[in-house]
């Protein structure tokens, strides 16, 4: 079949909630991608964060391999080897004290909500709290997660959403402090907003957030669903700036490519007991085997000496580039999350980067986003920036 046979067929039966790019990606081998008419392409978005080893990994792919010859899926009726071994390395990792394990980043929100509000009912035993969120923050699609993403585009068609959400301003620590009251149960945020425009919270922002937390009984929920497993340069984006979250969710590198998520919570947060909570397919002994899988390997490949040596070069680069192109306005990012706010239309420059062989992606606010796989070398960071600097 032709590239064109291929998109047609899709659009028959796949429901139009993508404008997809004009291409049919067929393989992925290390850094790079190939479409169906054997078209090579750099890939600098690596699933939008998610193949933090690149594609065709074969200590990875042989993990999933041996795992499906043995058992596939048990249901959290019963314990399961993979899960066991994955868990007790998550939440060391973490330092953390309990994991639940989802299917997706949206669902492992979801299990944050319904936390920090348990949390608040068995203190109080009433179920009119509320949580503070921020705008430009991005948590998901389903109607909890979507309750707390600060984009009224996202939210509008699907109101009423969950009660009880109010907004503030990220970076703003008095518009945070306005907002809390009695009824205040959480405050859920991003260290580093991806879908808002590639934004890190300041040291004295997060910081006071945590202080707000502890000071009112309150419940911290940092979703490193983007931002975690490495991205920029620490395990966990939090890391950088000293404060631990009493919940925190994580997805996409956590199975480089397997449709995993989870979320964490410290001992004072485990708030959900039989009966509150469920799935049937999170956890199951492939998920996890995935899961066990990454994290022994960044361990053993040594991810993170990789992301901070190369995101230092890249990150200056990226400086240089910012500086010489008079349609790049700022940059702005940590670690192997930057982003390139633009004055001419990013749309353009992500199909100019394709036909280029580079593959790019945008974020919010006209912002030109950069999630490679955390494996690329200062090689394929000269190879992004010849194409860049020619378009830009």
């Amino acid at each position: 079949m032709t590239t064109k046979e291929y998109i047609s067929m899709a659009d028959e039966a796949i429901l139009h909630t993508y404008n997809r790019y004009q291409i049919v990606l067929e393989k992925g081998d290390g850094v790079y991608l190939y479409d169906t008419d054997g078209n090579k392409y750099l890939d600098f978005a690596s699933g939008i964060a998610v193949f933090a080893f690149g594609y065709n990994n074969k200590e990875y792919n042989d993990a999933l391999k041996e795992q499906i010859d043995k058992i596939i899926h048990t249901s959290n009726l019963y314990y399961n080897v993979p899960a066991s071994k994955a868990a007790e390395k998550l939440v060391k990792i973490a330092g953390m004290d309990k994991v639940f394990f989802t299917n997706s980043g949206t669902e492992a929100i979801e299990g944050a909500i319904k936390t920090a509000r348990k949390y608040a009912y068995n203190k109080d035993g009433k179920n009119d709290h509320e949580i503070i969120a921020m705008n430009h923050s991005f948590h998901g699609r389903s109607m909890g997660a979507l309750s707390v993403t600060g984009n009224k585009a996202y939210q509008e068609a699907f109101k009423p959403l969950i009660g009880g959400v109010k907004f503030a301003e990220f970076n703003d620590l008095e518009s945070v402090k306005a907002l809390v009251n009695e009824k205040t149960c959480a405050i859920i945020m991003e260290p580093v907003q991806g879908e808002g425009g590639i934004y890190p919270a300041t040291e004295e922002f997060i910081k006071g957030v945590r202080k707000i937390c502890d000071d009112n009984d309150i419940l911290l929920i940092f979703d490193e669903i983007q931002c975690g497993m490495g991205r920029t340069g620490k395990m966990f984006a939090h890391e950088h700036y000293g404060v631990k979250p009493d919940v925190m969710t994580v997805a996409k590198a956590l199975g480089c490519g397997f449709p995993v998520g989870a979320f964490l919570t410290n001992e004072k947060a485990a708030t959900l007991v039989p009966g509150d909570h469920g799935t049937t397919y999170g956890g199951n002994p492939l998920a996890t085997a995935a899961v066990l899988k990454v994290l022994e390997m960044f361990e053993s490949q040594n991810i993170l000496e990789n992301v901070n040596e190369v995101s230092a070069y890249f990150d200056e680069k990226l400086d240089e580039l910012t500086n010489k192109c008079d349609s790049v306005k700022a940059h702005r990012g940590k670690g192997f999350m930057q982003g390139l706010e633009l004055t001419v239309p990013v749309a353009e420059v992500v199909k100019k980067a394709m036909a280029k062989g580079l593959i790019v992606i945008s974020a919010g606010g006209n912002v030109l986003r950069f999630v490679p796989p955390l494996i690329i070398t200062k090689e394929n960071v000269d190879e992004a920036i010849s194409i860049l600097e020619e378009i830009l």
